[in-house]
């Protein structure tokens, strides 16, 4: 697959994760969801390395910067975030997670050296700037109380996680670790951290024996983990962090899409504004 067939996998597959994610809420509470989502992932993972015949022995300093890859990406990312959209509206966490776009291009100076790519850049701001007008109805009704600004810190916590977990998988592919087996180590070592942030919570490690929840938890595994994942990060090391992270602002759009055809959610002048400009730093950021 090309690099513009991965960036569109990802896009494409994450944007509909917002929706089987609502299919998950109730009876499991979500760092327990997320534990059997990752743990699953992770030996889908091991299973696709190991029928093709991919190295999966490692050095113990590069299981440590495995794990925390890990560790950012599949905890320190999402359970922040699952937090944070108790307290707030799903469109200001979105605006929040689109800050990556630009995150990952200070990142990759600042722990790099590269320089700073002006399409990436500026193309980070126009998305920035479309999925700010995209949720701003969201964003008007925000109020700034105590709840509401422990859920605004710990949605910059999960960006904020994702970010560094992109700089650290930037240093494993360009210390040569292959992307297949490095995800399915590091799965494994998110699943871990997310189980221990379930135990020291005292939730129970239960399944919801339904069908709406066990096929949204395959979905979540094998499409919105194994697929999505393995797209986003083969793209990461062909066009670099920066310029891969759009990726998560032009997720909004495809789940309001989404939102449009089963949720029977109204398209208004203003969203579609957001999405022009969501366009044009798609253009600028994914142009050779």
């Amino acid at each position: 697959m090309n690099s513009l067939g991965l960036y569109v996998t990802s896009v494409l597959i994450w944007g509909s994760t917002w929706f089987a994610i609502t299919l998950q809420l109730g009876v499991v509470s979500p760092q327990v969801s997320v534990t059997w989502r990752f743990l699953l992932a992770s030996l889908l993972m091991f299973a696709w390395a190991a029928t093709r015949r991919m190295r999966l022995r490692f050095t113990a300093r590069q299981h440590a910067w495995i794990a925390l890859q890990g560790a950012l990406l599949f905890c320190g990312n999402y359970i922040p975030t699952y937090w944070a959209e108790r307290t707030l509206p799903s469109g200001l966490v979105a605006v929040v997670f689109s800050l990556l776009a630009v995150g990952n291009v200070l990142g990759m100076r600042v722990f790099f050296g590269q320089a700073v790519r002006p399409g990436a850049l500026f193309g980070g701001l126009f998305g920035i700037a479309g999925v700010t007008v995209l949720f701003w109805p969201d964003l008007r009704a925000f109020a700034a109380g105590h709840e509401s600004l422990v859920g605004l810190g710990f949605a910059i916590i999960g960006m904020a996680a994702a970010s560094l977990g992109n700089m650290a998988a930037a240093h494993n592919q360009r210390s040569g670790l292959p992307v297949i087996p490095v995800i399915a180590w590091a799965m494994l070592y998110g699943a871990a951290c997310d189980a221990l942030f379930s135990l020291a919570s005292g939730q129970p490690f239960v399944i919801e024996p339904t069908a709406r929840y066990l096929l949204s938890l395959l979905y979540l595994a094998v499409f919105g983990s194994v697929i999505a994942f393995a797209a986003y990060l083969t793209l990461m090391s062909r066009v670099g962090a920066d310029r891969a992270g759009y990726a998560l602002v032009s997720v909004p759009v495809v789940a309001l899409v989404i939102s449009s055809a089963f949720e029977g959610l109204t398209w208004t002048p203003l969203m579609w504004a957001g999405v022009a400009l969501v366009l044009v730093g798609n253009t600028l950021v994914l142009r050779r």
